[in-house]
């Protein structure tokens, strides 16, 4: 499969907000944010974070187009991506359970938080039992699950019933029991997600090479369109989509916050379409760009290795805690943090700058080996 630009310059760019959104969780822990966002967080926290909330939608949709296209590549030969979807599924399962958890093992201690590499990872394997069937019945069985996964809120069951642990990785964040005397928590419930991918697999047929880039380009900003006026309807009246209603507040910033302020764990039908509906727009302009600049470079370099970018980033950033933490103790309770909102720009800034030629290199051996080491498609 041939790699399209655009897919990996919105790839890159979601790499390069989730930086800034890990950098946050390393050395900004002593101020939650919550789910929703809590109101008493300051603005400039609101927005970083809120930002950081396009990461997982989109990097989900992309893996499903990206399914599509491995399954469908430029000789129209069909070839199945059931083998390869679960297997890269347990494999991206693992990385979350082992190399995630050590990167936080020093402040989760004995809880597995089974994060977005396990709702990627357990939607890869849903998609590689059904990508044989109807894509546009993928598709619309996507559509039933993000519409309609909010209806399923008040469903509950505790821990001694039945389903408990089967409904907690579907659609509940909840604990899943101990092994080992590791507790295992599904922070990710995985249900939505699978619609997202399912939705991603259904559009990668936008960019088969019998779609010209202004028709692709043109569904792209009517999906965006579509995505807003749905979620202005239903968000504008309270109807449908998320369990936190907006009110009116003291002030228009605050009350903007509170029409925007969407659950994500699970994340509700607000939160995908507005999440998706940015995304739309995204992929549309940067299927448009004619010349590559710096910025364009950079992104293109990560979007390209984003799961060696995911996995480096954490442990570099693990490093540098322990590195400053010595240097300048405990300035936050019992733990080394930034002082401002404006430090972990300054922090995500400096690292992408610092992964930039190392993943730059991995990317240039992974696209000239992969023919000989079929390992390197999983990262």
């Amino acid at each position: 499969m041939s790699r399209i630009a655009s897919i990996d310059l919105l790839r890159g760019l979601v790499i390069l907000i989730m930086m800034v959104d890990h950098v946050r969780e390393r050395f900004f822990m002593h101020t939650s944010v919550g789910d929703p966002i809590n109101e008493s967080v300051p603005h400039e926290l609101y927005f970083t974070r809120y930002l950081t909330h396009l990461c997982a939608p989109i990097f989900i949709f992309l893996a499903g187009v990206s399914a599509w296209l491995y399954a469908h590549p430029k000789d129209n030969t069909y070839r199945s991506a059931s083998g390869f979807l679960f297997k890269r599924g347990i494999f991206i399962i693992l990385i979350e359970i082992v190399l995630y958890y050590l990167v936080w093992v020093d402040t989760i201690a004995t809880t597995v938080w089974l994060q977005v590499l396990w709702a990627i990872g357990v939607s890869m394997i849903g998609l590689s039992l059904l990508c044989r069937l109807n894509v546009w019945f993928l598709g619309g069985l996507g559509l039933i699950i993000v519409f309609g996964h909010n209806a399923l809120t008040p469903i509950t069951f505790s821990p001694n019933e039945f389903g408990y642990v089967l409904w907690s990785i579907l659609h509940d964040q909840n604990d899943l029991g101990e092994i080992a005397g590791l507790k295992f928590r599904a922070s990710y419930p995985v249900l939505p997600w699978f619609g997202v991918i399912l939705l991603g697999y259904c559009a990668g047929q936008l960019f088969a090479s019998s779609v010209s880039t202004l028709k692709r380009r043109k569904v792209l900003l009517s999906l965006g369109l579509a995505s807003f006026t749905v979620l202005f309807i239903l968000r504008g009246f309270n109807i449908y989509g998320e369990t936190l209603p907006w009110e009116v507040q003291a002030t228009t910033l605050d009350t903007l916050r509170s029409f925007f302020n969407f659950s994500k764990y699970p994340p509700s039908l607000h939160y995908i379409l507005i999440t998706l509906g940015f995304g739309f727009f995204l992929l549309a302009w940067f299927d448009s760009l004619k010349k590559q600049g710096l910025l364009t470079k950079v992104l293109e370099v990560y979007g390209s290795v984003p799961m060696f970018a995911y996995v480096v980033h954490l442990y570099v950033l693990l490093a540098a805690y322990w590195i400053l933490y010595p240097i300048f103790g405990a300035t936050h309770g019992t733990r080394f943090g930034l002082d401002s909102v404006g430090e972990i720009w300054i922090g995500a800034l400096l690292l992408i700058v610092l992964l930039y030629l190392p993943s730059k290199a991995f990317a240039e051996y992974k696209h000239r080996e992969k023919r000989n080491k079929p390992w390197l498609s999983y990262l």
